[in-house]
């Protein structure tokens, strides 16, 4: 089963920065969700719109490509 969502410690551990960092992006990206009208969970961003928003497309966080990490 493919995971639809990325945790704070996932996201830490991909940019390398501290989880409390994670957890103000993941919220920052949340935000931007809630105001397009999207339903969010709390400490968890998608993995599309992380990958579109920090990568620049989606494909970058498909399972194959990153060998394990998710």
């Amino acid at each position: 089963m493919t995971k639809l969502f990325l945790t704070a410690d996932e996201v830490a551990g991909m940019l390398g920065i501290s989880k409390a960092h994670a957890y103000a992006l993941i919220r920052s990206c949340n935000d931007e969700l809630k105001a397009d009208g999207y339903l969010t969970v709390a400490g968890k961003v998608p993995k599309k719109y992380f990958g579109k928003k920090y990568y620049g497309y989606e494909d970058t966080m498909k399972e194959e490509n990153h060998a394990g990490i998710f």
